[in-house]
């Protein structure tokens, strides 16, 4: 096999193979090609070439998403890892490992006006979990002149010792750095930068390694309560009547069954899940604005708990975080090995440690249920709303609610659904979802930039089959998302187009005006037909209920090329529909 000549690039690559990171998208470019030429040649590593960097940094974020374990970005120098960042925002607030690793020129020729070259040196330094800015390697001469080291004297015949010593001491350095940054990827589950400046000639190759980097293990993890701390929250816990548990984001199976029981059949325990939070109990409370959008000043009195606990990521509904804002709990934990987010304003104890185990000292030492009429109360209210709103679904016109009721009917057991942002994963916390699909969605930044490339990601490392369900602004948004040639035959798209930017209908304004027709809603004409037929997708369109359920009945049958369903909803009667629907299950 061989290798780039590179000594700098044949560490990165020997080092990612020793920490388990098989997984490398490669975005085409030169500078880059001693780690290309590298990660390519070795049969140990999956490459992917992805063109649009920006694509392919949300199409590496749905693989680890999926796999849970770092992938690596590679790239070339200038602008092209600046179109990484919003993939890197999003896997820094939704606690999801990806490698960048971009190449650079070396520091003589930044700042002198040499072509594809900005400042890269933290280049995101708000939304990284570690940067590493490597040094560039001393070979053959000394025109490489070392960051700190600006006088390299260029008589190798006078100073070959110390020339050596500047040498192995960089390459230390690099090592060193190298392991922290993909430790720290691992570990603390995120987003990690390595810089790496390579000089020209890029694309020697050699038949034998000429470094062996040392492996930096990985830290040991803790995973113990202080036993104060856990004696504190016991003693709360145990005294107190009402008590609500939220459950954000959350990865399919990542909770203990027996725990879940138990939650469900204390009274004095109501459990908000999301549709992003994979948590499913008869007991539980699912579609969270459904329950509390209609409540009044004294139902949201009686619904205010005493202690507030959270685990997963970040919430979607904006209208349980202003009902826990205004009226707070007496206090809020939460419970995980990521970061603690202060969202109601009351965070009192942040307990580090996996929910499992939590529970697991918790609810084990736990000898009687409060007496409590906490949760019976609210699963009548519960048992109503669900009433209304199958009566309500079978009045409304053909429309985007009506849609999604139709949808989820037809999405196969055991499947992955990925959601788009904005009005897509709104209005699925409206449903109660068949409880044995995987559900996820961008929700970290909760952008729409690369919701169809992390489903193309996701649905390329997963063995299930995954469809998307998004907008058309989001869809048209990240459209180059289907070049790829790395998409499965299985993969499902549907886009509900209603014209524009649905969602700012609903929210407060004057939506009847041509300025907000062109700056807010952005009305367009445009569809998918001609995008389906460039990349190969298999397209069905359908405007009316009738031909909606048609489609549906064979779109998740096995095909010899991906398929996409766009689906067209009057653009004015969507908002009305949907505002009316929490007047109508008040």
């Amino acid at each position: 096999m061989q290798h780039p000549k590179n000594p700098l690039a044949q560490t990165i690559i020997q080092l990612c193979k020793a920490k388990q990171i098989e997984h490398i998208v490669i975005s085409p470019g030169s500078r880059n090609a001693p780690l290309t030429i590298g990660f390519s040649n070795d049969d140990f590593f999956n490459s992917y070439s992805i063109v649009d960097e920006r694509c392919a940094g949300f199409f590496a974020l749905g693989m680890a998403q999926k796999t849970r374990k770092p992938v690596a970005l590679v790239c070339t120098s200038g602008s092209a890892l600046l179109n990484y960042y919003p993939a890197i925002a999003e896997a820094f607030y939704s606690h999801i490992p990806l490698v960048v690793l971009s190449a650079d020129r070396p520091k003589y020729l930044v700042g002198i006006g040499d072509g594809q070259t900005i400042n890269q040196k933290d280049v995101y330094k708000n939304h990284i979990l570690y940067s590493a800015n490597l040094k560039l390697n001393i070979d053959n001469s000394f025109s490489d002149q070392d960051d700190d080291e600006p006088a390299i004297i260029k008589n190798i015949e006078n100073k070959i010792e110390r020339f050596l010593g500047i040498k192995q001491e960089l390459q230390q350095e690099n090592e060193i750095e190298i392991n922290k940054a993909l430790n720290k990827a691992i570990q603390k589950s995120g987003p990690v930068h390595i810089n790496v400046p390579f000089d020209e000639p890029l694309y020697e190759l050699v038949d034998t390694l000429s470094v062996k980097p040392k492996v930096v293990q990985l830290d040991a993890n803790s995973t113990k309560i202080d036993d104060y701390i856990f004696n504190e929250c016991l003693d709360e816990w145990n005294s107190a009547a009402k008590k609500m548990i939220l459950v954000g984001v959350n990865y399919p199976n990542d909770i203990e069954q027996k725990w879940l029981d138990d939650l469900a059949k204390d009274n004095s325990i109501i459990v908000f899940t999301e549709t992003t939070s994979n948590l499913h109990h008869e007991n539980f409370f699912p579609s969270i604005d459904k329950l509390i959008a209609p409540l009044d000043d004294e139902d949201f009195k009686a619904l205010q708990p005493d202690i507030l606990v959270t685990f997963g990521g970040l919430i979607v509904s904006k209208k349980i975080k202003a009902f826990l804002r205004k009226y707070q709990p007496k206090q809020h934990w939460h419970i995980g090995e990521g970061q603690a987010n202060d969202t109601f304003f009351k965070l009192e104890k942040h307990l580090e440690i996996h929910p499992n185990t939590f529970f697991e000292n918790l609810l084990s030492e736990t000898t009687h249920y409060v007496k409590s009429d906490y949760k019976p109360l609210w699963e009548k209210v519960k048992m109503r709303r669900a009433e209304k709103h199958v009566e309500y679904v079978k009045q409304i016109p053909f429309s985007d609610f009506k849609v999604f009721e139709a949808v989820f009917k037809y999405l196969p057991n055991d499947s992955v659904l990925q959601l788009s942002n904005s009005s897509t994963v709104r209005y699925a916390q409206l449903f109660d979802l068949n409880p044995t699909l995987e559900v996820f969605c961008n929700r970290g930044t909760s952008g729409i930039d690369g919701s169809t490339s992390t489903a193309v990601g996701f649905a390329m490392a997963s063995k299930k089959q995954t469809t998307l369900i998004t907008g058309d602004l989001s869809f048209l948004y990240d459209s180059n998302a289907l070049w790829n040639n790395y998409i499965p035959n299985d993969f499902r798209i549907i886009i509900i187009n209603n014209q524009g930017g649905g969602i700012f209908r609903i929210l407060p304004g004057n939506k009847d005006s041509e300025n907000f027709d062109r700056y807010f809603e952005t009305k367009h004409n445009l569809t998918a037909k001609h995008l389906c037929k460039m990349y190969n997708f298999e397209y069905d369109s359908a405007s009316t209920e009738k031909q909606l359920k048609l489609q549906l009945k064979s779109f998740f049958e096995t095909s010899d090329v991906p398929k996409l369903l766009e689906i067209f909803t009057p653009r004015t009667i969507n908002d009305d529909v949907l505002l009316e629907y929490f007047k109508f299950i008040r």
